[in-house]
């Protein structure tokens, strides 16, 4: 089979494959003589021309020393891959593959056959990210595991697929080419298939995604000569038609070549056959019998299909849909790093806000201690002036109703101060209560930040709000230093400052509750967003009506969580809840 190949991505895997095999000390590096083996296979098997002085040129070492794999690819790319024509592809797989599997398959376990282990490793190889050492995604494994159930007719076990995706994520660990043959052939998907039936569902995959087989069959076909009908096994490729004598496809019958230009259309019954439609080429036209209206009418949408892709220069259904998978998986890792940004300034915000908040409890201590130091000597100082009252009334008994009257006077004024001390004592305890509960309530801000990424311009305006507090603290504070002389501006002075605290902590209440609510809100916007995601999908589906011949079976219904859909399994989301309570717990 001679194909076009128009990208060295896919070529360079298995190349890869080859090369690390031939690594045998796993050192990265491969002697000279190898690589001048490989080289000519490889030139070889894609027709070209083998110029064995450049590889020679383009090492300058002795014949067995060590060449890194850094210096092959330059060679591997000007003067192997840049002159790539028309060649077998299935034989350049099957070069590499015996390279390879040799050394990395271990077949005493295997279920299955040599062929099929080749098969998938070249699905493998296909689905497969662009990122060495090569492996697969939980996303790809899903869509090759999904299409061989379907291939062969058995059900889709979410569950256990779920399980063994938590598994290899806990292991923090995506499969090989090897682990992936070794997954397949253990049966573990495939349960209550015989072998014979997983072989042929892997060779079902593997004409589709491989060989780029959107659908065949048996259909009769009207000669041009004898005008005779015969019946012949069709394959439809993206740009033809091929049609054979059986299903082995052991003798090729001739080839329908497909273009934009091309159309097919339904034909009423007539010389006794039924279910005909009629395709028109350039130059040629062609007259085929289905067995019913069902598969005339398949054929008829998926060689509608193959035109219109033709038509707008696109490649294969199943190709596009590996490239629109890839750009999702791009964008969600996107979307997942500026999140983890996001996160991270937000913790940086709240570590100053908490700096703030101690800075102001450090503050507000230092004031106390101040004025209870003030007290202190006050008191003292009022001692003093008691002692010398009693002294003056021993020696001036003439005047001892006066002295009792303003003696009584002070005292009066002395306990109304000592219980506006004992007031802003309470109230001082009160308010590092209330700081205390502030605090705790950031602790637990903390462990759900991960859930508030988009509250980052509100706590900016906390914070600045916070400032603008601390300021008018400050400002109360060098007001009283100031008024130090005058007792009573000093008590309202104390007063309304303790009590613009209580207002900012009931302030600082309020702001907390109203970013809980905003937060509900957000939830509930996503939450939202996620149900118009599922309609879009769901609308998308049926319009591309004609992309599900290539596409797996019925797919069970999916999760949409915040970062897309199938970010989180079910199991996934329960482990999460419950760490999540279990970190809230101990902080209630």
């Amino acid at each position: 089979m001679v194909v076009h190949i128009f990208h060295t991505s896919e070529l360079l895997k298995s190349i890869w494959h080859a090369f690390t095999a031939l690594d045998v000390d796993k050192s990265g590096k491969v002697s000279k003589s190898q690589l001048k083996v490989l080289s000519y296979n490889l030139c070889t098997l894609m027709k070209i021309p083998h110029d064995p002085v450049a590889l020679e040129e383009h090492f300058k070492d002795d014949d067995e020393g060590p060449v890194s794999n850094q210096g092959y690819m330059p060679y591997l790319n000007t003067f192997i891959l840049d002159k790539v024509g028309e060649f077998d592809r299935q034989d350049f797989d099957r070069m590499c593959w015996t390279l390879c599997a040799r050394k990395n398959l271990d077949r005493s376990n295997l279920l299955i056959s040599d062929d099929d282990a080749f098969k998938i490793w070249c699905i493998f190889n296909f689905l497969c990210e662009d990122r060495y050492p090569l492996s697969i995604v939980s996303e790809e494994m899903e869509y090759f595991l999904r299409k061989l159930t379907d291939s062969m007719g058995g059900s889709w076990v979410e569950e256990r697929f779920e399980d063994y995706k938590l598994e290899l994520q806990t292991q923090g660990r995506s499969l090989s080419a090897w682990e992936l043959i070794t997954l397949v052939a253990s049966g573990h998907f495939s349960k209550g298939m015989d072998r014979q039936t997983l072989s042929m569902g892997i060779n079902e995959v593997y004409h589709e995604l491989i060989l780029d087989v959107l659908k065949q069959g048996y259909i009769m076909k009207k000669g041009h000569k004898r005008k005779n009908w015969t019946e012949r096994w069709f394959v439809l490729k993206p740009t033809s038609i091929s049609y054979y004598m059986g299903e082995d496809m052991a003798e090729k019958k001739g080839d329908i070549q497909l273009d934009g230009n091309c159309c097919v259309e339904p034909l009423p019954d007539k010389e006794g056959k039924k279910c005909l439609l009629f395709i028109k080429c350039a130059g040629k036209s062609y007259e085929i019998s289905a067995s019913d209206k069902k598969r005339k009418q398949e054929w008829i949408q998926a060689i509608q299909t193959c035109v219109s892709l033709l038509r707008l220069g696109l490649p294969a259904p199943h190709r596009e849909a590996r490239l629109r998978r890839r750009e999702q998986r791009g964008r969600l890792q996107a979307e997942q790093e500026d999140l983890e940004a996001r996160m991270k300034e937000l913790t940086a915000a709240n570590d100053t806000k908490q700096q703030e908040l101690e800075a102001m409890r450090k503050a507000l201590e230092e004031a106390a201690a101040r004025a209870a130091e003030e007290e202190r000597r006050r008191l003292q100082t009022q001692t003093e002036l008691q002692d010398r009252y009693r002294t003056d009334l021993e020696r001036e008994k003439t005047v001892r109703q006066q002295m009792e009257e303003q003696v009584a006077l002070k005292s009066s004024e002395l306990e109304q101060y000592l219980q506006r001390v004992r007031e802003l004592e309470d109230m001082y305890h009160r308010l590092e209560d209330a700081l205390e509960e502030e605090r705790a309530a950031r602790q637990d801000e903390e462990t759900v930040r991960r859930l508030q990424a988009r509250l980052l311009e509100e706590e900016s305006t906390k914070r600045e709000e916070l400032e603008k507090i601390h300021l008018r603290q400050q400002r109360a504070i060098s007001e009283t230093e100031a008024e130090k002389k005058e007792l009573e501006k000093e008590r309202r002075a104390k007063d309304s400052a303790l009590q613009d605290a209580m207002q900012q902590l009931e302030h600082l209440e309020s702001e907390r509750q109203g970013a809980l609510e905003q937060y509900q809100a957000v939830t509930k916007k996503l939450e939202d967003a996620a149900n118009n995601t599922r309609t879009w999908k769901h609308k998308v589906a049926e319009h591309e009506g004609l992309v599900r011949l290539i596409q797996p079976g019925n797919k069970g219904p999916q999760r949409i969580t915040n970062w897309g859909p199938a970010a989180f399994s079910e199991v996934e989301l329960s482990v999460r809840e419950k760490e999540w309570q279990d970190r809230k717990r101990p902080a209630q």
